[in-house]
């Protein structure tokens, strides 16, 4: 344990510094507006023409350039699988700059762009939607943030809500009655627990309590210690973990909440991020049987290694959301619809299928994914529920 504690102080240390600067522009006030649902509107299309779609994103912006690069690699390979569907792909750089891609959104638009894919950060989407917002056009932009959606504004990154909800039916399912939320004290802690409490009273699961911890050894080590005891006296059956595999402090609660009472084999773990991006996790007690949630493994594979087949390289994350927008347009503008653009086609109850496996848009903007339950036995991960090849069955 010793050695878990020195390592995760000189991590959570540096953490603590670049999530207190990058947060600041992540969720700025300023994104966080309310549009409302998102409507039918849209230009209409001739299904049988070249479909102009322009691809927002920061080519100029050193720091995210290579995201940038990918973004595009991704969009372009998505045309080549599309079968009798012609899409004109133009590329606006963005910069990282609200106020540049709202010019680059205006100026597509002039120049015959017929939807917007992009642009990458949620506040900047905010800008570039506002402008087109009175043409009809609409906006699928790559951010997760779920509080930017609505009116022409959609956002085709994995959300809280979506995981939340998945692991709490499955949950539900398997006896789960009465939880514990353990977040960290800052904005995507308390975005991870507003979504855990949603997906909760949405599935009939009692909140039995909302611990937070402070961003450092200290506090995430104290907390720790006491959450056999809070869990325990609260009622809860299991515990929420918000805090992100890559994060230092996942080694502390993992090693130190088993060694002070909250035992895996009396508690349920339940991760609301994905594990198996840090296997290094499995090795610690708390994470033998926890559970988490991920999308279509075999489906993010092969995008995988149709990408670095094309391009000599595996593809950045983020990269099959672009790889997603065209995937939904091509198959809205194969369907022949005139409308194929507009929020109400775009929002069709059947989804599509992503590199991740089956995914939709939602009235709200936000999107919905299906996602497999995974668990952790022998330091090895393990599916529990696939993720669903569509949105006919049961829960959906």
């Amino acid at each position: 344990m010793f050695a878990v504690l020195s390592r995760a102080r000189k991590a959570l240390c540096t953490a603590a510094v670049v999530a207190g600067a990058g947060l600041v522009t992540a969720c700025d006030v300023s994104t966080m507006t309310d549009l409302g649902a998102s409507n039918s509107g849209g230009p209409r299309i001739n299904p049988n023409e070249s479909v102009r779609v322009a691809l927002l994103v920061p080519q100029s912006d050193s720091g995210a350039a290579s995201i940038a690069r990918d973004l595009e690699n991704a969009a372009r390979l998505a045309i080549a699988d599309l079968d009798g569907v012609n899409i004109d792909l133009a590329v606006y750089d963005t910069a990282g700059s609200g106020a540049t891609a709202a010019a680059q959104a205006q100026r597509a638009v002039d120049e015959g762009a017929k939807i917007i894919l992009g642009p990458l950060r949620g506040e900047v989407a905010v800008e570039a939607s506002k402008v087109v917002a009175d043409e009809g056009v609409n906006v699928l932009a790559f951010s997760n943030n779920p509080s930017i959606a609505g009116g022409n504004l959609f956002v085709l990154g994995p959300t809280f809500e979506n995981t939340a909800d998945r692991l709490m039916q499955y949950g539900r399912g398997n006896g789960l009655s009465s939880i514990a939320i353990l977040h960290s004290e800052d904005v995507p802690g308390q975005f991870g627990r507003n979504a855990i409490q949603q997906a909760a009273s949405q599935n009939g699961v009692r909140v039995a309590t909302v611990q937070p911890y402070p961003l450092s050894v200290e506090g995430v080590t104290s907390t720790a210690q006491s959450m056999g005891d809070v869990a325990r006296n609260s009622g809860a059956d299991s515990v929420f973990i918000t805090t992100d595999a890559t994060n230092a402090a996942m080694p502390l609660l993992l090693q130190v909440m088993p060694e002070n009472g909250l035992d895996p084999a009396e508690f349920q773990y339940v991760g609301l991020t994905r594990w198996d991006v840090k296997p290094e996790l499995f090795a610690y007690p708390g994470a033998n049987g926890a559970w988490f949630a991920l999308p279509n493994q075999s489906m993010q594979r092969n995008f995988t290694s149709r990408y670095s087949a094309a391009y000599g390289e595996n593809p950045h994350p983020l990269a099959g959301l672009a790889f997603d927008g065209i995937a939904a347009i091509g198959a809205l503008v194969k369907q022949g619809r005139g409308d194929a653009l507009t929020g109400r086609a775009l929002t069709q109850s059947a989804g599509f299928q992503g590199t991740g496996g089956v995914f939709r848009l939602k009235s709200d903007g936000t999107n919905e994914r299906g996602l497999a339950v995974a668990t952790v036995r022998n330091n090895q991960m393990v599916i529990l529920d696939p993720a669903p090849s569509s949105f006919s069955g049961a829960g959906f």
